[in-house]
């Protein structure tokens, strides 16, 4: 992980078509006034701290930037219809953890992580279950059932991150 930075993954409804919009910025004040984009009337819902991120491959040097990357957030298990809740008892929750990697919203308006940037988060976590007790695996956010109603944890930095990847005896 490179060029790691604080900041807040923030919320904006639209009043005008009810849609939801995800972001990421590198403060941690709210952005609390209205704004207008496009046909859309944002204003601030909420905002949950967070920590961006980038990749680097230890071996070649190559950087995959994850601008596309709102936030990371651990699955609690909080809907048995939802795919994520699934795939996670599918798994052995004891033994793995499950990610959501969060993308920009409204999902068909945002570019969302390419499967470049996609499969180099995948092998970064991979590579680091390899050294922990407990293995992690990423997941899209297209597969929440309703993100808006989702209570998975937002990971807020990198050492909670991988505190959590530890299995508890």
């Amino acid at each position: 992980m490179i060029n790691i930075s604080e900041g807040l993954v923030v919320m904006k409804k639209c009043f005008h078509c009810r849609k939801v919009s995800t972001c990421f910025v590198f403060h941690h004040d709210p952005p609390l006034e209205p704004c207008r984009e496009q046909s859309h009337f944002w204003n601030y819902a909420e905002s949950d701290e967070s920590f961006h991120f980038d990749l680097m491959c230890s071996k070649c040097g190559k950087v995959v930037m994850l601008d596309e990357l709102v936030g990371l957030m651990k699955c609690t298990g909080c809907n048995e219809r939802c795919r994520v809740c699934a795939f996670m008892q599918s798994l052995k929750p004891e033994e793995v953890q499950v990610y959501i990697a969060m993308g920009r919203r409204p999902v068909e308006e945002r570019r969302q992580l390419s499967k470049e940037q996609f499969s180099a988060l995948e092998a970064y976590f991979n590579q680091q279950s390899e050294r922990l007790n407990r293995k992690a695996r990423i997941v899209r956010h297209e597969m929440v059932k309703d993100l808006d109603r989702c209570y998975a944890e937002v990971i807020r930095d990198a050492d909670m991150l991988f505190a959590t990847s530890y299995k508890v005896n």
